[in-house]
């Protein structure tokens, strides 16, 4: 009987639920009943962060840290261009390190597209500052071995990563700064 008592108590301090508590004494004395009654949220919801977009957008749309996090940052530049410095440093702040994906962005200041549809839009941009932006980001993407079907996929993952109680903030500034990036 005493084994027996002694394997339950063992495999239940090696459950991930017990794996959480602050130490094994802690889990100890919550099992026979004299611990701490407060309930320990294991599942507390965290503050969305750029790193976990990244992680996230790296997992779900197979592609790797560099091409996530130079995605974004073509985005999140997209969006500062498009909100006033106020909006933009609001959504800085409720997602912390946008300003650090926008530099990771790849400089595309040497490229330029003289053939086909690529040529048409960089002529179109010289006279159109809306444009130049849409096409800025395609070149971009491209620049970082992605397709720009891929910004859609991106922009829609951002939402729906920040599609979180404490990501609503940032989920509607990004959305409102996209405008012609969406449509």
């Amino acid at each position: 009987m005493k084994k027996l008592i002694v394997l339950l108590t063992m495999s239940t301090l090696c459950t991930p639920t017990f794996a959480q508590e602050t130490s094994w004494f802690d889990s100890l004395k919550n099992l026979i009943g004299l611990g701490d009654n407060k309930a320990q949220s294991v599942d507390a919801p965290t503050t969305p962060s750029t790193d976990g977009l990244v992680d996230m957008l790296t997992s779900s749309l197979n592609v790797n840290s560099e091409q996530a996090s130079g995605g974004m940052g073509a985005i999140f530049n997209y969006v500062k261009s498009n909100v006033s410095a106020d909006q933009f440093n609001q959504l800085a702040k409720t997602l912390p390190g946008v300003d650090g994906l926008v530099e990771q962005m790849p400089d595309i200041s040497q490229l330029s597209s003289s053939e086909g549809l690529g040529g048409l839009l960089d002529k179109a941009a010289q006279y159109n500052d809306s444009l130049k932006s849409l096409n800025d980001v395609k070149k971009q993407f491209e620049a970082l071995g992605l397709k720009p079907e891929m910004i859609t996929n991106f922009i829609s993952s951002a939402q729906s990563y920040l599609d979180t109680e404490q990501g609503q903030q940032a989920k509607q500034l990004l959305s409102s700064g996209l405008g012609q990036l969406l449509g």
